[in-house]
């Protein structure tokens, strides 16, 4: 899948969970829908657009949900 549709879907997931009150909660979940409902194709690339990239185009509470809660021990 291209990054530039990854990105978009994941600033999708983001928009929902940026209200939240507790932004630290709010990651947490961003993440956890990633981990739930993304394939593990789509979960490496977008953590390897974070690591290679910093995450270009991707709103800064879904990189941080990224950097923070997924990881290559997380994705497996």
């Amino acid at each position: 899948m291209q990054i530039e549709h990854l990105v978009t879907m994941a600033n999708q997931i983001g928009d929902f969970f940026k209200s939240f009150p507790d932004q630290e909660q709010a990651k947490k979940d961003i993440a956890n829908h990633l981990m739930r409902f993304w394939a593990r194709n789509m979960r490496e690339q977008i953590l390897a657009h974070v690591n290679n990239q910093n995450g270009d185009g991707l709103e800064a509470i879904v990189r941080d949900a990224i950097k923070e809660h997924l990881n290559n021990n997380s994705i497996n």
